[in-house]
């Protein structure tokens, strides 16, 4: 049966576009039939993460109103078999999103037989963001280790409880899990940022991924490649580590301690 997992956040400018192009991409990797819908209606930045900006003729709010097909809309990742993206309308407001589009588009992929369908909201609470996560059996909840951006998630757990269809039908909670991203173990040590316990114990959820600081994040989204694809890279490493929780895996979480330097690192660094 397929998983439809929203990806949402607080507040803008955490990383979570770029969470739901390295998850999305991750799962199409390890061979399951994947695809990304960006809901960011005016403002899209999915298809510049994923390098196929060139590729959109058209976009979700088109299928939406009939104006093309799904199978006209989805774009096919160039890089990953198995992953597809359906972009999002940078012409049209959130005011062209409704609930029954959704619901069909959503039906319309269940039938193509899709095994994850990744909604990467827009940031907030607006209504953009509350459709997005309506029909979601699962939600990642993105934040950096900041207490500004944990409020901000703590309120976004609160609307999710409540807002999804779930809760209106009665039936089993949606499924909540945190993606801490930007963490840097030297400012964790010195007090200028929660550590990974800090935010657990506010929030109260599991941690499904903690991303370190990784200047390949900035390299790859410029190049229009999701992260996931360099996994040289420490962020590359800790996202795959989230995808493997996300099915289930026991992976322990890395890169959360300050790396010591050796005797002749420290003494060239002097």
């Amino acid at each position: 049966m397929a998983r439809i997992i929203v990806v949402t956040s607080g507040k803008g400018g955490v990383g979570k576009t770029t969470s739901s192009a390295a998850i999305a991409t991750g799962l199409s990797q390890l061979g399951y039939k994947t695809i990304v819908i960006d809901f960011d209606i005016g403002l899209r930045n999915l298809d510049l993460v994923m390098g196929c900006e060139r590729k959109v003729v058209y976009d979700f709010i088109n299928v939406i109103e009939g104006d093309a097909t799904i199978h006209q809309a989805m774009i096919k990742d160039k890089y990953t078999d198995h992953l597809f993206i359906l972009p999002a309308s940078q012409t049209r407001n959130k005011d062209s999103l409704t609930k029954d589009g959704i619901k069909s588009i959503l039906q319309k992929l269940l039938e193509m037989q899709f095994e994850f369908i990744i909604c990467d909201s827009p940031a907030g609470i607006e209504t953009g963001a509350i459709l997005s996560m309506y029909f979601a059996d699962e939600a990642i909840v993105i934040a950096n280790p900041e207490v500004s951006s944990v409020r901000d998630a703590d309120r976004i757990l609160g609307m999710i409880s409540s807002a999804c269809q779930r809760f209106q039908k009665n039936q089993l909670p949606i499924k909540e899990y945190l993606l801490l991203t930007r963490y840097n173990p030297i400012r964790v040590k010195q007090g200028d940022m929660l550590s990974m316990k800090d935010v657990e114990e506010v929030l109260q959820i599991p941690i499904i991924g903690v991303i370190p600081e990784d200047t390949a994040v900035l390299q790859a989204s410029n190049k229009g490649e999701s992260i996931i694809l360099n996994r040289s890279s420490i962020a590359g490493k800790t996202y795959f580590d989230t995808v493997y929780r996300l099915l289930g895996k026991k992976c322990d979480f890395r890169f959360l301690k300050e790396k010591k330097m050796g005797f002749f690192s420290r003494f060239f660094w002097r």
